[in-house]
């Protein structure tokens, strides 16, 4: 067995090139149910990716974009680029030809690699500084500005016999030398008006995160299995499902088609995976469709309020749970958006190893953590280390207000907007944008984003998660949104419908409960939060990478 060693703080890309080294001849990158690739086959497919940046005559600090489903090319891709010294654009893949256009402009990319389904619906005339293609499913190159296709693919191969006539080796791997304030990548968010923001991340801010990574899952080995589920092309799960994993040597199993919950749990049933990080849309889903019919049958509910009896049933509910995500992890790591009190608290009492962090894109993305035998109910953790958190608010402990933060993971500022940059970074503090207090132990508690509070008649702040919670633990309802109307809270409800055909309910039925179930709410909030109405939404709100709802498309 190979032995972990400490990850290096002189570089990122050191710890890269030491990886493939150490781990040459063990697995690395699998595409589910596909091929395996070993950390020397990643390295040797690094290089020839080195020698077609040189034909395209690509120079250190230009742009790279890279847009497609999680897969081992993608991987590859992405490391192929910073190993280069060239700066890496991720894409989310969900984004719309037009965004994906922009953002090639935008970031003024030279080379795009891109799946071969998003290639097909692009249009090559809306990027015309593009110089080079790549599709992602075979690293094939499809446009060439310098020179004919053919011509690159011959000098590519001419030139790969020259330079390792005898095959690649560790002791070829050459890479660039970052240094901590240099540019590495721009992450492209959702954004809320018009096209998104790029953030700046420099090296120093992913290198921070794999030392955050270290130090809070020391467990994970070398040889261990991980599913990469959450898009890359996120800050979230590039560095916590990829990149770390990726330098401690583990196996990585990519989910390269959309990851239904059906796939997710074979995944895990499969892989056991030692170390699971998620959203929480995806446990809440499993926690509303598998356990929660069970605990509220009337014999269980009963049972549990038994002393002798409940101990029992929250320990076999548990190892349920447990089962479902394969039984073999460290433990489930819940971030990128707020996560349901309701399913926090019931996971909480049965001794369920998850834990709920905090961060954002611009911080690469971690801000807060605390190990899930440590952190108390409803709170994301303690500043992560390198990290400083502190709230504008003239009580911080009782009163919220906007979470700022500085340290090592903090962004550069957004591409080519010096004015938003100006905005959000203030003498070297971070403006969240949301809002929370902390205790007085250091552990920090989301309140809501700033720009969603509702202000009330009478002046008091109405913090529209909160409902939202409640809502969408109730049965009927499947996601909402709670906005301010004329001065009355409105509940946009995108019901359960697999719930309402169960009890085969028609539509007015199916409002009479919504509406039962707004008055059931409004008996445990205050009476300026009350709900005045419920307005049904007929399809799935349109999410962010994150998987958090698009607000800004229906609160306008």
């Amino acid at each position: 067995m190979i032995k972990n060693a400490m990850i290096s703080t002189e570089s990122f890309l050191i710890n890269i090139k030491s990886s493939l080294t150490k781990h040459w001849d063990s697995p690395a990158l699998t595409d589910f149910n596909g091929e395996t690739v070993t950390y020397g086959q990643i390295a040797h497919k690094i290089a020839k990716l080195h020698i077609a940046f040189e034909v395209f005559e690509l120079k250190k600090g230009e742009k790279v974009s890279i847009v497609g489903r999680n897969s081992s090319n993608w991987g590859i891709s992405f490391l192929a680029t910073v190993a280069y010294g060239a700066v890496v654009v991720p894409i989310l893949h969900e984004f719309t030809p037009e965004n994906i256009h922009h953002i090639v402009n935008h970031s003024e990319s030279k080379i795009l690699f891109a799946g071969k389904y998003i290639y097909d619906s692009l249009d090559l005339n809306q990027m015309p500084d593009l110089e080079a293609i790549i599709l992602l499913d075979n690293c094939s190159v499809v446009k060439s500005v310098k020179m004919k296709i053919e011509n690159a693919t011959k000098i590519f191969n001419e030139s790969e016999q020259s330079r390792y006539p005898a095959g690649f080796l560790p002791q070829h791997i050459e890479y660039h030398n970052d240094e901590p304030e240099e540019l590495a990548m721009i992450n492209y968010t959702s954004g809320t008006t018009g096209f998104s923001k790029g953030v700046m991340l420099p090296y120093r801010s992913l290198l921070s995160n794999m030392l955050f990574a270290q130090e809070v899952l020391a467990e994970l080995k070398h040889g261990d299995n991980v599913v990469s589920m959450l898009p890359m092309a996120h800050a979230y799960g590039l560095a916590f499902e990829f990149l770390y994993e990726f330098i401690v040597g583990c196996h990585i199993h990519f989910l390269s088609r959309l990851p239904t919950p059906k796939i997710i749990l074979d995944a895990f049933a499969s892989v056991k995976p030692r170390i699971i990080i998620t959203v929480p849309l995806v446990v809440e889903k499993i926690f509303k469709k598998q356990l929660f019919p069970a605990i509220n049958k009337p014999f269980v509910r009963a049972a549990l309020r038994l002393p002798l009896v409940d101990g029992r049933i929250l320990k076999r509910i548990n190892q349920r749970l447990t089962d479902f995500f394969g039984n073999n992890f460290i433990e489930v790591i819940i971030g990128g958006a707020a996560f349901s009190p309701v399913a926090e608290k019931f996971l909480k009492r049965i001794g369920f190893r998850f834990t709920v962090g905090y961060g954002m894109t611009e911080c690469g993305p971690i801000i807060a953590y605390e190990d899930w035998s440590k952190v108390p109910l409803f709170s994301c953790g303690k500043a992560a280390p390198r990290m400083k958190i502190k709230i504008d608010s003239p009580d911080p402990e009782n009163v919220p207000g906007e979470i700022l933060t500085r340290g090592d993971n903090v962004m550069l500022g957004y591409y080519k907007n010096p004015e938003t940059t100006k905005e959000v970074l203030i003498d070297g503090w971070l403006r969240t944008g949301d809002l929370g207090i902390i205790d007085k132990n250091g552990y920090l508690y989301i309140k809501g984003r700033s720009k969603n509070m509702i202000l009330g008649a009478n002046g008091q702040n109405i913090y529209p998660e909160e409902i939202e919670n409640r809502l969408n633990n109730t049965k009927y309802v499947a996601e909402s949104i709670v906005m301010d109307s004329y001065g009355k809270i409105v509940a946009l409800v995108y019901p359960d419908y697999d719930a309402a055909a169960a009890e085969h309910l028609s539509e007015d039925e199916l409002s009479e409960k919504l509406d039962k179930t707004r008055l059931e709410i409004n008996t445990q909030t205050p009476s300026y939060s009350q709900i005045a109405q419920i307005k049904i939404h007929p399809e799935e709100f349109e999410k962010t990478p994150k998987k958090s709802i698009k607000r800004y498309l229906y609160t306008k």
